[in-house]
């Protein structure tokens, strides 16, 4: 298997989760060997790290930039496409070039919201020849059959409990879905914030929004808006509890790098954080769109250092058992290898 060409196609000019996602998965398979070449995602954050593992990358912001940018591409024996409109460049390649594709689904939803898109979909959904789904929750809200792959993301060093400052964080983009509203909700119930601070990183178009409601909440004075990020580390490593409000996250990798980090996380209870947190005796879940519940769970863990370092750790060693980049790539070429054993059959 290593001497094949995969082309990871993200059709977009971001930093996000799923941009993240490509980087970290195209590091480990050209670690494993293969040769890869990544189309798509922000030449700002991804150009210079897969440039020095020795990955190219090609632009492709839109459908018909990724297009040219495949053209440039030789002898490629799989692509490898993330979210509907490199799914959709994907096919139209991969049908004139005969090379197969893999979906990697991050969202837990089916592709098209209008018939003109659902019909696309039943064309990408005919051509495309194996789905791998980030989480369990995601392969049980997409169309057709698919390959669960957990997320993996690497070991860092930890930083003890006493060492971090007093900030809860949340790290994501500022989008009506992911539900950063009920996270300024929660904040402005616990009763006593004395030095912490919550801390948003991210940007997105709820931004002044969110501004406005801090202020109508009258916790602007404890809440800090950061703005897109690229440094995500530096935060985990700087904050004592992590905050993901989102109610139906595919998985999340920022909850993943933050129990990496032993990070104490605080989680709607719902979506990938199921199978993320969930499983951890004592996780703190609360119940979507009921921010007094996450207040609770966030005033207990203020308040008691040891909780919050004993939960972070056990949250640690789920991270390191479950989510690794070694579980990922071996998942992940198992899928590509079935893939392209069946198209070659010896």
């Amino acid at each position: 298997m290593s001497e094949h060409h995969v082309v990871h196609v993200v059709c977009s000019d971001a930093f996000a989760g799923v941009e993240r996602y490509v980087l970290n998965s195209a590091l480990a398979l050209r670690g494993a060997g293969f040769r890869v070449t990544v189309v798509g995602g922000a030449q700002s954050s991804l150009s210079s790290p897969l440039r020095l593992a020795g990955v190219d990358w090609l632009p492709g912001a839109s459908i018909r930039q990724a297009l040219r940018s495949l053209n440039r591409v030789r002898d490629v024996d799989l692509l490898n496409t993330h979210m509907t409109n490199a799914d959709l460049v994907g096919v139209l390649v991969g049908g004139i070039r005969r090379i197969p594709v893999v979906s990697t689904r991050h969202f837990a939803s089916t592709r098209g919201s209008s018939s003109v898109a659902r019909l696309v979909s039943t064309g990408i959904r005919r051509r495309v020849a194996a789905q791998i789904a980030i989480s369990e929750f995601v392969s049980s809200n997409i169309e057709g059959d698919s390959t669960v792959v957990y997320t993996g993301v690497d070991d860092v060093v930890d930083t003890p409990a006493a060492g971090r400052r007093a900030e809860v964080l949340v790290s994501q983009r500022l989008e009506k879905e992911k539900s950063t509203d009920q996270a300024l909700r929660a904040w402005a119930l616990v009763p006593e914030r004395g030095p912490w601070r919550l801390v948003v990183g991210g940007s997105g178009s709820e931004r002044s929004a969110l501004e406005a409601l801090a202020r109508e909440l009258r916790i602007d004075d404890s809440v800090d808006f950061l703005g897109f990020q690229e440094d995500v580390g530096l935060l985990l490593r700087r904050a004592s509890i992590f905050l993901a409000p989102t109610p139906r996250e595919g998985l999340g990798i920022a909850v993943i790098e933050a129990m990496a980090s032993a990070l104490p996380v605080v989680a709607a209870r719902g979506g990938g954080h199921l199978e993320s947190v969930g499983p951890v005796v004592g996780s703190a879940l609360f119940d979507p769109d009921d921010p007094a519940a996450a207040a609770v769970e966030l005033t207990r863990l203020m308040g008691d250092e040891s909780a919050r370092e004993a939960y972070g750790r056990a949250l640690c060693d789920r991270q390191r058992a479950i989510f690794t980049p070694a579980r990922q790539t071996a998942g992940t070429i198992a899928v590509f290898a079935a893939v392209l054993s069946s198209r070659n059959p010896r």
